[in-house]
């Protein structure tokens, strides 16, 4: 039953993220690149139920080439109904990325003590 609840959840992740892909033609080229590889890699580690669970190698190898800024803009609330924004920034410390405290995504705001 888990394992199809977590099949249903990256499942609709990749499509909110494909619809916002689309949507956002503008998007640049490495965040277009990004998102797929991202979803596949890295949804297990960020989704709202759970534990948080150090990500693979796999997933940071995602997220060390990530362009913040530019995924960050398209973070909508639902796709925040679906991703922990807490979870999002653990995984990047796990990878070794520096959270700056402020930075904004989406609704989400990363605290001071992150």
């Amino acid at each position: 039953m888990a394992s199809s609840s977590f099949h249903f959840l990256s499942l609709a992740m990749l499509v909110i993220v494909s619809t916002l892909w689309v949507e956002y033609a503008g998007v640049s080229a490495q965040c277009e690149l990004s998102i797929p590889r991202l979803v596949s890699q890295c949804s297990e580690y960020v989704q709202v139920s759970g534990p948080e669970i150090p990500p693979s190698k796999g997933c940071c190898d995602v997220v060390e080439n990530l362009d913040i800024p530019c995924l960050c803009k398209y973070v909508t609330p639902e796709v925040e109904k679906l991703v922990s924004m807490e979870k999002v920034v653990f995984v990047a410390k796990s990878c070794g990325l520096t959270v700056q405290p402020g930075t904004k995504c989406g609704s989400f705001v990363v605290p001071p003590h992150a």
